[in-house]
Formats: structure tokens, C-alpha cells, sequence
């Protein structure tokens, strides 16, 4: 594939031929249907069940009932003119109790033939968040065993779909899964352990690497990535103290992912600055070479810059930073998560890994944002703000590929609005608005847009 970006002309930015014009999803968030056809209960589904861990009560009970109308979902993806469609297989859905559940699997099997029906790329994730219950009973991501356990859900899954799906994310935000699940509690497991969220962390990794050599014999034509959360971490101040702070939050979110994948190690400060929480012993010989056998892409998921200065009571959760980091907000305009809008934190980012990593293809596997949205009287739903984000940011990758990116696709976050982990319904990212009582989808004015983007492949 070209990476050469077609010159800024007077209609506008143009991104290069074949660039992948996305959305995403993920199976906990949209599928619902939590106990059709043998899917057996994932960590999500026992962590939404405690009082008080999900806004409003919520569960991912119904979601957006996409198990049951994913045709009239891909009907819609065909109407916008998307390229790829991101979505996850939910791992207890096809092994629940560890044995192949064929009717779990035949839901994937429709999908993805319905989506090249519709001229889609499929681009499939195994891991995003739900991991089977029964597993994290045995121990979950804190028990070694369950790098082959992956292995085993990976092969039968590219053993079924692995002849018509385009791209392989095997992680998603492995960051997420360690040190909110296992470090802070704000995610499912819930369990708040430094010293696990690090072995966790390690273990994702190697299953990742497992599940890339299943994947590499069973599909060779595919590509295989993994997405990361990676961040763009500044300094509060210049002082060599909030300079300091940034390089340990940069060495937790991004180095402790990036380097192992990529360079084929740990930091070794990251290693020197947990080493009050962990001795690392969790390493073991050949897990390196595991993890960093060669990938064809890198999947970046970006939201917000990180700003942190040194502080002498933090906090700094959910890091295990021992205190020593404070967070402070960005300036700027906000979205309906608080998060601040500021797209030179996504082109510094593309840029730095490339800088760091080398030239590897680089796909932007999650960006978006919130914003309250209502349907009008008229049935429609005007989001500015959202079309005013997405171009920002659509700006800010076009000039990283002019400054040398090898950036080969765009997944928006999210296709529709679902259960926003924590947050339950209260948060809305879809192109699509959800009536999650009648089920009723409507294109916002943003989906419109991003319609047009994709049709002129680029910015007007």
C-alpha cells in the first residue's frame, strides 16, 4: 500500500489510496444477548452485577442488541460508506467452559460474511475486555496458563474466520485490562493490586505473542496487529521534577507496552520504579521473544494528552507511582467525559512512535468523543461538536502522514452509542444514536459527515 499522501489541493486534504475509513466497536458494549445460544458469563457481566461499579445500575444485559440485528447494523455501515468495520469476538460466546460453542461462533461467521457482501474489511479483535469467568476464577490474567488458553481461543476462531478477516487485533488496550482491572478496581475484575496489575500486564503481552504465532500459521494473508492505548504524556511545567514525572507515566502507559512488542524489552527504569511493588520474576525465559515476533501493524487508540507534575502526595492512580505523580487538566474545550480536545497530542503521538519504533504501519484503531445528544422533534440528531472533533483530528493525521507516518487507516470510536464500561448509558460516542428502549437507530449529522469524508477521501 502506497503511504505517499495525495497533495493538499483546493477541495481540500486528501489521504493516500486504499486508506481504511473505520469504525469500531466491541462485543460487551453492543451484542447483548448475554445468555443466547450457550455464550457463557464474562468478568463484565459478573462485575456490572455488584451495586455501584456501573453508572445507573447499567449492564450489558441488552446493550444494543447487536447480536440480534448486526444485519440491519451492516446495512447502515454500507449507507455511511465504510471501508472497515472493528468489532470483538466475545471469548465466552465461543468458549464458554472451554469447549467450542459452533452456535457462538456462527453469529462471527454471518458478520463477517455480511460485511464483505457490503465491500467492509473485516477487522476482528480477540481480546477487548471479557474475559470468560470461569477463567478469571482459575486466576485470570495472574495465571501464566492462560497465554496457551488464549492460544486455544485464538486458533479456533482464525480456524473459522481466519480465510475472510483482513486485519487481527489480538488486544485491545492491554494497559486497560491490567492496571484498571487488576491495579485500581475501576474495571472488571475489580481487583486493586499493584503487583498483580504488573504480572497482568506481562501476561497480555505473552498471550498476545502466542496468539500472533497461532494467527501467523492459520492466515498468513492477514495482518496482525494489537492496539494500545499509547498516550501523549507532557510535563506540567519544565522543571526537570515534572519532566521526571512525565517520563514515569509515559514508562507505564506506553514504554512497559511499547518496548517489549517492539524492541523486544522491558525499560529498565520502568523496572527500577516498580521494583518496590514487584521483582518482575514473572519474566521468563523466551516470554521476550514471544512477544516481540514481528507484527504487520500497530493499532493506536488516542482520546486525550496526559499533563503530570511531580507531586509529593500524587495521586497517581491507577499507576503504582508511590505517590510521587500528579495529573492536572489540559486547557481547553472538554468533552461530555471531560476529556480534553486537543488533536496535536494525536500527531505528537504518531510521530513519536514512529520516531522511537521505526517505520512500522500504523493504524488509528480508536478515536472519538462524547457529547450529549438528543433526537429532535424532526428525528434528527445535530452533534457539531462531534463533527468538529473527528475533523480536527482527521487534520492532525493527515499532516503526520505528510511528516513521514505510515498511517493506513482510521477506526472512529464509536459506530453506535452502547454501554460505556463504567459508565454505563450515560455516555454517548456513536455516529449512530441509540434509543436503547426501542432499540432505534439514527444517524446523526456527524455520521453524515464522516460519510462525505469517506466518499472524497479526505477533508473538503
Amino acid at each position: 500500500m502506497s503511504t505517499l499522501v495525495e497533495p493538499t489541493t483546493a477541495t481540500g486534504l486528501r489521504f493516500p489510496a486504499g486508506f481504511w475509513w473505520g469504525a469500531a466497536t466491541a462485543a460487551y458494549q453492543v451484542e447483548g444477548s448475554v445468555d443466547a445460544d450457550g455464550r457463557a458469563p464474562s468478568i463484565w457481566d459478573t462485575f456490572a452485577a455488584v451495586p455501584g461499579r456501573i453508572d445507573g445500575g447499567h449492564t450489558g444485559e441488552r446493550a444494543c442488541d447487536h447480536y440480534r440485528r448486526h444485519a440491519g447494523d451492516v446495512d447502515l455501515m454500507a449507507r455511511l460508506g465504510l471501508t472497515a468495520y472493528r468489532f470483538s469476538i466475545s471469548w465466552p460466546r465461543v468458549l464458554p467452559g472451554g469447549r467450542l460453542n459452533s452456535a457462538g461462533l456462527d453469529f462471527y461467521d454471518r458478520l463477517v460474511d455480511d460485511l464483505l457482501a457490503a465491500g467492509i474489511t473485516p477487522t476482528a479483535t480477540l481480546y477487548h475486555w471479557d474475559l470468560p469467568q470461569a477463567l478469571e476464577d482459575e486466576g485470570g490474567w495472574l495465571n501464566r496458563s492462560i497465554a496457551d488458553r488464549f492460544a486455544d481461543y485464538t486458533a479456533a476462531v482464525a480456524g473459522r474466520l481466519g480465510d475472510r478477516v483482513g486485519m487481527w487485533n489480538t488486544l485491545n488496550e492491554p494497559w486497560c485490562s491490567a492496571f484498571l482491572g487488576y491495579g485500581s478496581g475501576g474495571h472488571a475484575p475489580g481487583r486493586r493490586d499493584y503487583a498483580a496489575a504488573l504480572t497482568a500486564a506481562h501476561h497480555l503481552l505473552l498471550a498476545h505473542g502466542r496468539a500472533a504465532e497461532v494467527l501467523r500459521a492459520t492466515c498468513p494473508d492477514a495482518q496482525i496487529s494489537i492496539a494500545v492505548n499509547a498516550g501523549c504524556v507532557r510535563p506540567h511545567t519544565d522543571s526537570p521534577a515534572d519532566h521526571d514525572a512525565a517520563r514515569k507515566i509515559d514508562g507505564l502507559l506506553n514504554r512497559i507496552f511499547l518496548d517489549p512488542l517492539l524492541l523486544g524489552a522491558y525499560p529498565a527504569d520502568v523496572q527500577a520504579d516498580t521494583a518496590a511493588v514487584s521483582d518482575w520474576s514473572f519474566v521468563h525465559a523466551g516470554d521476550l521473544e514471544t512477544i516481540s515476533q514481528p507484527i504487520d501493524a500497530l493499532g493506536v487508540n488516542y482520546y486525550q494528552p496526559d499533563r503530570v507534575s511531580f507531586s509529593t502526595e500524587g495521586p497517581a492512580d491507577p499507576y503504582p507511582t508511590g505517590g510521587s505523580v500528579a495529573f492536572h487538566q489540559t486547557p481547553g474545550p472538554v468533552t461530555d467525559m471531560g476529556w480534553t480536545i486537543d488533536e496535536t497530542g494525536l500527531h505528537s503521538l504518531l510521530l513519536r512512535i514512529t520516531r522511537d519504533y521505526g517505520p512500522i504501519p500504523l493504524y488509528v484503531t480508536e478515536n472519538g468523543a462524547a457529547f450529549t445528544d438528543r433526537v429532535t422533534p424532526a428525528g434528527a440528531v445535530h452533534d457539531p461538536d462531534r463533527i468538529d472533533f473527528l475533523r480536527r483530528h482527521f487534520t492532525a493525521a493527515h499532516q503526520a502522514i505528510q511528516e513521514g507516518v505510515e498511517l493506513r487507516g482510521y477506526f472512529v470510536w464509536s459506530l453506535l452509542d452502547n454501554f460505556e464500561w463504567a459508565f454505563g448509558y450515560t455516555k454517548r460516542f456513536g455516529l449512530i444514536h441509540v434509543d436503547y428502549e426501542t432499540q432505534q437507530r439514527t444517524l446523526k449529522d456527524s455520521a453524515l459527515w464522516y460519510s462525505s469524508v469517506i466518499a472524497a477521501n479526505g477533508l473538503g
